[in-house]
C-alpha cells in the first residue's frame, strides 16, 4: 500500500528538522535529500508499527489540514515557517525490506542429494531461499 504524506523541513544551524504531522513524528537530517529520506524511513517504521498493533495508517492530510497541525504543535518550534513538501512512502516495499531478518528452519534431505549438494560445492540454504522465492513470486 502507497500512501503521501505532508512534511514540513525547517533548516536550523547545521541541520534540516522535519516533521510529520498526520503521525506525530520528529526527525532530522544533515542535508535536504537527507531529512525527507529520514521522514521516509521514520513513517516507513511507524507505518508498519501501527499496522502490526491493529491500528490503521492515518489519512493523509492536504496542504491546509497539515499547516493547521503545524502551528498547532509549534509551542517549541514553528514547523509551518519550513518548507513544506510530499513525501510517499511504499509500506508493503518498506515491510519486505525491513523484514528480512534471517530464521533457522530444519530440513530434511535425502542423504544423496545433500552428498552431490556437497560434491557441487552448493549453499544448500541459498538455493532454498532461491526456490522458495521463485515458488512465492510465481503465485
Amino acid at each position: 500500500m502507497k500512501q503521501v504524506y505532508p512534511i514540513f523541513i525547517a533548516e536550523q544551524d547545521a541541520d534540516f528538522l522535519v516533521y510529520v504531522p498526520d503521525m506525530d513524528i520528529y526527525t532530522e537530517g544533515k542535508s535536504l535529500a537527507d531529512a525527507m529520506e529520514m521522514a521516509r524511513d521514520a513513517i516507513g517504521l511507524k507505518g508498519i508499527d501501527m499496522e502490526d498493533s491493529g491500528v490503521g495508517l492515518p489519512t493523509p492530510s492536504d496542504q491546509k489540514q497539515a499547516l493547521e497541525k503545524a502551528k498547532k504543535d509549534a509551542d517549541i518550534f514553528d514547523y509551518s515557517q519550513g518548507i513544506f513538501t510530499l513525501v510517499d512512502v511504499d509500506f508493503s516495499e518498506y515491510r519486505r525490506k525491513m523484514d528480512n531478518r534471517t530464521v533457522r528452519r530444519n530440513v530434511t534431505l535425502p542423504n544423496w542429494l545433500n552428498v552431490q549438494a556437497e560434491k557441487a560445492g552448493l549453499n544448500v540454504s541459498r538455493v532454498l531461499q532461491e526456490a522458495l522465492m521463485e515458488k512465492v513470486n510465481k503465485m
